[in-house]
């Protein structure tokens, strides 16, 4: 008769126990979509597929039709024929990760490009994850710096804290990026490169981020010719990243770019898996990707996610509510950072349009003299700017308005406290003091 212990022991050997899966084939491949028969594969399961050349296929289950699935490949499709053998993997995408992270550069599937060999010391993770449940995050109290001097004095971020960086392009987001991930007083960064150009990754890794920023980063990065399925990957796998440090009590900062990317990239996802489309093309699953992966950031019980995202506007950087994305984000995330083509246009950086910014934690975060010296600040701003026109034309008279004398004589204080050269970072303390020293009451 057999004892406890050994039924204990047989118990434990079963759950290594990979089950046996019976295979499958491809039966269609159109553009980006596959079609397989893949017995008791379920929805999010990976499955590998052989194939002529290039070694097994990686492929997500993204949907059914009829008895068969629908799979999007985590990579190039060339070599699948019609008598590829799909096997179920019986498991969900799944990363290593680890400390031996920091200073590496990774693809959107997690494996290094650097050419530095395999990290050592990696743990699974898995890249699917929950949110914190909102009675177990702690609350934002302390502030971030991130050494740009008009976000840590105006636009104070907290700790923990989930903001936009609204911009068109050619505004200098990824710059902008870069200096915060190498001035910032996190412990650790996570920076998701979401369907760049190739060239920029490269830039963006040797002269904006620099050696003294990427050795505590963690890249991830699918450019803008990475499948679909890829690209989408790359922002989740980030995210999984930047919590596997959390739960380790760190402080970490993600930056994201950019966010619009990741939804087209789960537009093609679901248009290819049978969606229709909803809001402006975009299908429904777009709006419900969203919220998901942007609640996972945040404070938790232990460390916390600081997190910037970057969301791509119109050439013109208007607010008209024309793009469901940016208005979808600004409504879940805890603040917004506008970036002006008019204040790039006249040589000013960063080119943060302040008065259109906002943090929403800010107030619970700084001292009542701070508080008021923004004001003064972002007061002085709006005005200056709403007589601009007539300021140029010569058509104001002083006397005439006493708020738009007041504006006239503090405006150039304003600008040169919210300019800063790109590579003379300045401690939140620094620039809080320089505030309200000017702009104090």
């Amino acid at each position: 008769m057999s004892s406890p212990l050994d039924l204990e022991n047989a118990l434990r050997v079963l759950d290594h126990l990979q089950p046996t899966r019976v295979a499958g084939r491809v039966t269609e491949l159109t553009g980006l979509v596959m079609r397989a028969t893949a017995p008791g594969a379920r929805a999010g399961e990976l499955v590998t597929i052989d194939r002529s050349r290039g070694g097994p296929l990686r492929a997500e289950v993204v949907g059914f039709r009829g008895e068969e699935v629908v799979l999007l490949p985590l990579g190039d499709a060339a070599g699948v024929g019609p008598d590829s053998v799909v096997r179920p993997t019986g498991r969900p995408f799944s990363i290593r990760c680890g400390p031996s992270l920091l200073g590496r550069v990774l693809d959107g599937i997690g494996e290094p490009i650097d050419g530095l060999g395999e990290p050592e010391g990696l743990e699974p993770w898995s890249v699917e994850r929950n949110s914190p449940e909102p009675l177990s995050r702690r609350r934002v109290t302390a502030p971030l710096s991130l050494g740009v001097r008009a976000i840590d004095g105006c636009l104070t971020i907290g700790e923990g804290q989930r903001i936009g960086l609204f911009a068109g392009p050619g505004l200098g987001k990824s710059t902008l990026l870069g200096q915060i991930a190498r001035s910032s007083t996190a412990e650790v960064n996570v920076i998701g490169l979401v369907g760049e150009r190739g060239r920029e990754v490269r830039d963006f890794i040797e002269s904006e981020l620099g050696p003294e920023g990427l050795s505590r980063s963690v890249v991830v990065a699918a450019t803008s010719d990475a499948s679909p399925l890829l690209r989408l990957k790359s922002a989740l796998v980030a995210t999984a990243i930047a919590e596997h440090f959390r739960a380790r009590g760190k402080r970490v900062l993600l930056l994201l770019d950019s966010l619009t990317r990741v939804a087209r990239a789960q537009r093609e996802v679901g248009l290819a898996a049978g969606e229709p489309p909803a809001r402006q093309g975009f299908p429904p699953s777009v709006f419900a990707l969203l919220p998901r992966l942007l609640e996972r950031t945040g404070q938790s019980d232990r460390g916390s996610i600081t997190a910037l995202y970057a969301v791509l506007t119109s050439a013109q950087g208007g607010d008209d509510g024309d793009d469901p994305i940016a208005d979808e984000v600004r409504a879940i995330l805890d603040g917004h950072i506008w970036l002006s083509r008019e204040l790039a246009a006249r040589n000013h950086w960063p080119a943060i349009d302040i008065v259109r910014s906002l943090s929403r934690v800010m107030d619970e975060i700084v001292s009542p003299a701070q508080r008021r010296a923004a004001a003064n600040l972002r007061e002085v701003v709006a005005i200056y700017e709403r007589q601009r026109e007539l300021i140029q034309l010569g058509a104001y008279r002083r006397g005439s308005d006493a708020d738009t004398d007041w504006a006239l004589e503090r405006i150039d204080e304003a600008y040169r406290f919210l300019r800063q050269p790109r590579d003379q970072p300045e401690p939140l303390e620094t620039a809080r003091h320089k505030l309200i020293q000017l702009f104090g009451d």
